[in-house]
């Protein structure tokens, strides 16, 4: 009776993950294309998305890299970018938390947006839903999304290698980072955030090494903060 609950759940996170193919099969084979045109060859690209496996946080290295950013500033961008990941396993823990530990490292691994923001809705909707289950539905959700980024990834790898290089493809990693946030921004403190860095990075532009990118992140987070801390303040 356990192993088929949790098969029904695994089935059932394989089903709310699935629609996310419709995005990750582009944007993967985008992030293939361009990062070939920024200078990585095919294995270098496809062990980026193999290592790394999240999108923004791809995105933001490749474009720091097109500007000839330092590695420094490469990696620190990045790991801003990814930060929210920290807070998605803090949610994520009081529900999975109790799995083996070799479920929980890879759960760690394949904790992306797309799985994290199904599974902690079926997790909260259905608190009836024991570890076994919940680790079950979990893995279901990123069965069709991450294999996937990675063969699409290596797919525009190999058309990228054949678009010869004057074609220039790197105006469009701006504009695919613009439309991965773009989404995101549902509330006041999201969208004052995201001005505020963004006026932030103009100001700031000449600031060496590329960081005041960096710089002007941290000040939209401390708008974001501040906008959210003062709406909590109003509503109490």
């Amino acid at each position: 009776m356990a192993t088929s609950k949790v098969k029904t759940a695994y089935r059932q996170g394989f089903r709310d993950g699935s629609p996310f193919v419709l995005v990750i099969v582009p944007f993967a084979t985008l992030f293939g294309v361009l990062a070939t045109e920024a200078g990585l060859n095919v294995f270098e690209t496809l062990s980026f998305s193999v290592v790394v496996i999240a999108g923004a946080a791809q995105f933001t290295a490749l474009q720091l890299m097109l500007e000839d950013a330092p590695t420094l500033i490469v990696l620190a961008s990045a790991l801003a970018v990814n930060l929210r990941m920290a807070m998605y396993s803090a949610s994520l823990t009081p529900h999975i938390g109790g799995a083996p530990l070799w479920q929980r490292a890879l759960a760690a691994y394949f904790t992306v947006d797309q799985s994290y923001a199904v599974s902690i809705t079926k997790f909260e909707d259905s608190p009836e839903m024991g570890t076994a289950e919940k680790i079950a539905y979990f893995f279901g959700t990123v069965t069709p999304v991450c294999p996937l980024w990675w063969v699409f990834t290596l797919v525009g790898a190999l058309i990228g290698e054949a678009i010869p290089a004057s074609f220039a493809l790197d105006f469009a990693v701006p504009i695919t980072f613009l439309a991965i946030i773009a989404p995101a921004l549902r509330t006041s403190a999201h969208v004052g955030a995201a001005i505020s860095a963004a006026v932030l990075s103009l100001f700031l532009f000449s600031v060496p090494y590329n960081l005041g990118i960096l710089l002007a992140g941290i000040g939209g987070m401390m708008v974001g903060a501040r906008i959210e801390a003062a709406k909590e303040a109003k509503n109490d």
